[in-house]
């Protein structure tokens, strides 16, 4: 009644990495069905278009705070 425990070793290595990889298979195709069912039955909002005046009207107010900010720091 001799075992090899070398041969027993790799067999409980195969078992335990087969188990491992079979629950990550599973949990990732857990996952897309989870995303598809949410994105059917909870879709996100969809963002009114809105003109290109209010962009321009932020844009400009940050490049005026940048503006302010580079002048702050060069005087101080």
């Amino acid at each position: 009644m001799e075992t090899n425990l070398i041969i027993e070793g790799f067999k409980f290595m195969a078992l335990g990495m087969g188990t491992v990889f079979l629950f990550l298979i599973i949990l990732i195709f857990m996952m897309n069905v989870m995303s598809i069912v949410i994105q059917k039955f909870f879709p996100e909002p969809k963002q009114v278009a809105s003109g290109s005046e209010n962009k321009q009207q932020d844009n400009k107010k940050i490049i005026a705070a940048i503006t302010a900010a580079i002048t702050h720091h060069k005087q101080g």
